[in-house]
């Protein structure tokens, strides 16, 4: 899902770079002081391992968590304290933390039009459009019993964010959702790595 973000929102990054997923579970929001440090500069070698494995060189790291809360002050502690340290794992390279708020599914909702375009037979209706979907408590549970035709599962959250990247959704979100806003402003800020002759 992050990856189809990125292309939208920063798509001479996404051009410059390739993107590799990491599939670990992070969970760096629960940590901190030194487990924190530790956690990001575990992340962050794999990442730079990987890029190795790949022939390639390490330009960055974007890492994606739910919050499984609101945006409050539990989210402001963990969104800077994890920022932070991946910053200093990272060192001069680049990093991104996107701490969804609640949950993806909650960054989802801002793209109603996706579902129906992976699903036809699902409708986000017109009473969840154009709020804020971050202070939804349980998006993923709201959706689990409001989509049952198939029902709803997380693994199709990719395949939603990819039909609404496909079809020039991401551009236009409809609603808002602070945590989002924020990755935006964050990979925004990312600058693509100057193309090597190779």
């Amino acid at each position: 899902m992050l990856a189809a973000f990125i292309k939208a929102a920063h798509p001479a990054l996404a051009h410059a770079v390739t993107l590799t997923e990491i599939t670990d579970p992070v969970r760096l929001r629960k940590k901190s002081g030194a487990d924190l440090v530790t956690a990001a500069g575990t992340l962050v070698s794999k990442a730079r391992g990987k890029a190795r494995l790949k022939g390639g060189e390490f330009v960055g790291i974007a890492v994606h968590e739910d919050m499984d809360a609101c945006p409050g002050p539990a989210y402001d502690t963990a969104r800077r304290a994890v920022s932070d340290a991946l910053a200093k794992a990272t060192g001069a390279s680049a990093s991104v933390y996107a701490l969804a708020a609640a949950e993806s599914e909650a960054w989802l909702l801002l793209f109603p039009e996706a579902f129906t375009l992976y699903r036809p037979s699902w409708r986000i209706p017109a009473t969840w459009q154009g709020k804020d979907s971050g202070r939804r408590q349980t998006p993923k549970e709201d959706l689990e019993g409001l989509l049952n035709s198939p029902r709803f599962r997380e693994s199709d959250g990719p395949e939603i964010v990819a039909a609404a990247l496909a079809h020039g959704l991401l551009a236009e979100p409809k609603g808002t959702n602070r945590s989002y806003h924020e990755f935006l402003t964050d990979i925004s800020g990312w600058e693509p790595p100057r193309m090597s002759s190779r």
